[in-house]
């Protein structure tokens, strides 16, 4: 901030305001990890820690909200060692920067939380931990198999919840080592041996409680691809209740501890008595209430008059037969006679039509028919024939012939092509041909001689 002089002077909030921006600017300090010692820790009533930060050489004051601090997997409290995750800003009313923590950790397991946080952010990417695909817990397993330690105390915490709650459950223990190196193949070969004998139908994987690095075994990838690929459900008892692995995020049922699993595995065999108990009460008045309903019914039956006095209850339908009966006769005689009536009707309406007659009528029809056709016919032959002859006396009377048989001729040309009609159509020498009524003459011209009129 440039100065310009006394004049332009900014109040302390305006100050205040713009380093706390400039603060918060900065994409380093927005979202930094700081390791250092708790001390002045307090815990509000509204359930936001206030504690400060420090080291040898400096220290910061820093606020932890509730909502961020619910599933701490520890209680903070002054002298612990931590890393804190979080952002640098500006408290305005003091002036006073300081860091909201919205992630914490003791200090010394900070690699593995991150390996541990990378880890379950990429398999809840793949879905490993979608509700959709958990499978139910049966309500009565035939048997169960449990895959922990045989020497730690949540095996035995395990055997006894289940004994005392199910004495008659089958438990199948498979030994495994739940801590070092080799404990994570250990926990996978248990789940897949398991699955491939098929005799339980329930799987309890954990163990008791301890420290991130104690319970490494249960955040490691093979373990929890284990989990997904079990047919068998999977109920996960991993430490105490504030403990959470990537197991107790994959398994199809979380346990906060190896004894709540236990407890969530089978039902509690004097539930189960009170329960069958209460049933058979239900039961029990339910066929008290029936068998009630039944002999009441009987009551009535009994008390009914068709069974006090059959007879007399039969004489009624008796004698309402009897009176169909005659109805039945009436109607079918009537129904009968409108039949023969009708029947008569059609022979009369039939003979009215006969075939035959309607043959003998038509061939007379057509018999007349024909002689009047055949009178048409002849006085039409006369009428054209009287006109054709007609017809034939006038063409012959204007036929060229008969003109040329009264002393006409037709001259024509050498080749007969055209008739010479003018004077002018021929030359003296010219051969011209004559066409008599008897004959045709081949003429030459030797003289012309043209009308004085024409």
């Amino acid at each position: 901030m440039p100065d310009k002089g006394p004049e332009q002077a900014i109040t302390v909030k305006e100050l205040t305001r713009y380093i706390k921006a400039r603060l918060e600017q900065d994409t380093r300090l927005s979202d930094v990890w700081v390791r250092g010692e708790i001390s002045n820790f307090t815990r509000h009533s509204s359930g936001h820690m206030y504690f400060t930060l420090k080291d040898a050489d400096s220290r910061v004051k820093a606020i932890m909200f509730a909502s961020y601090n619910q599933r701490l997997p520890f209680i903070p409290k002054d002298g612990t060692k931590v890393l804190a995750k979080g952002g640098i800003s500006v408290y305005e009313r003091d002036g006073q920067y300081q860091m909201y923590v919205t992630q914490m950790q003791p200090d010394g397991v900070g690699s593995l939380y991150l390996a541990y946080e990378q880890l379950k952010q990429r398999l809840e990417a793949e879905g490993l931990f979608a509700v959709h695909r958990k499978k139910p817990i049966p309500r009565f397993p035939r048997a169960i198999g449990v895959v922990t330690s045989p020497t730690g105390a949540a095996v035995r915490d395990i055997i006894i919840t289940l004994q005392r709650r199910f004495p008659a459950i089958p438990v199948q223990l498979y030994p495994v080592l739940v801590q070092g190196t080799q404990a994570a193949p250990s926990i996978v070969k248990a789940i897949r041996r398991l699955n491939e004998a098929g005799e339980v139908d329930l799987l309890i994987v954990g163990r008791g409680g301890g420290s991130l690095e104690e319970l490494w075994a249960f955040n490691e990838e093979a373990v929890a691809r284990a989990i997904h690929a079990s047919l068998i459900p999977v109920i996960s008892a991993v430490g105490h209740e504030t403990d959470f692995t990537i197991a107790d995020f994959v398994a199809d049922l979380r346990a906060a501890t190896p004894t709540a699993a236990a407890e969530l595995a089978v039902p509690h065999h004097m539930e189960l008595r009170q329960q069958l108990a209460v049933e058979q009460e239900r039961m029990r008045r339910a066929l008290q209430r029936r068998l009630q309903e039944i002999r009441e019914r009987l009551a009535r039956a009994q008390r009914s008059p068709y069974l006090l006095n059959p007879r007399k209850q039969l004489l009624e339908p008796v004698e309402r037969l009897d009176r169909l009966t005659e109805q039945l006769g009436y109607r079918i005689n009537k129904r009968l006679t409108k039949a023969r009536e009708a029947k008569m009707g059609l022979a009369h309406r039939l003979a009215r039509h006969d075939p035959g007659e309607q043959v003998i009528y038509a061939r007379r029809q057509s018999d007349a028919l024909s002689r009047r056709l055949a009178a048409a016919m002849q006085s039409l032959m006369k009428d054209k024939q009287a006109g054709f002859d007609a017809a034939l006396k006038q063409l012959d009377a204007l036929s060229p012939l008969k003109v040329m048989q009264r002393g006409y001729s037709l001259v024509y040309n050498e080749n007969e092509t055209a008739l010479v009609k003018s004077i002018h159509h021929i030359q003296p020498g010219d051969l011209v041909k004559v066409r008599l009524a008897d004959g045709r003459l081949d003429c030459h011209v030797w003289a012309m001689e043209e009308n004085a009129d024409g």
